[in-house]
């Protein structure tokens, strides 16, 4: 398959892109070099190779999720511009 101007103009169309006339024969012919490495890639033997759905053998390697306090409600609020006495006062964002 190769890549035309008018592919170019459907591409640009819908990536909603504007190309003049040199910029797109320049990427005419990016995309048939693509398209022409995915060719040259389908002739690599991959016979009896496996499909590799992990980079590593590894699968969901995660720490323990522990809930700790790190800082009391108190210590977060004494560096609040505004606050109640339990809460952050901030400016109203929603209007009705």
């Amino acid at each position: 398959m190769k890549i035309d101007l008018t592919t170019v103009d459907k591409i640009a169309s819908l990536a909603k892109l504007e190309f003049n006339g040199s910029e797109k024969e320049d990427i005419a012919m990016d995309m048939n070099k693509m398209l022409d490495f995915v060719d040259k890639l389908q002739e690599v033997d991959t016979e009896g190779v496996k499909p590799l759905i992990h980079m590593t053998e590894q699968v969901n390697v995660l720490r323990e999720d522990v809930a700790r306090i790190e800082i009391t409600q108190k210590e977060a609020l004494k560096n609040a511009p505004k606050k109640d006495s339990t809460y952050f006062k901030i400016p109203k964002v929603i209007s009705q």
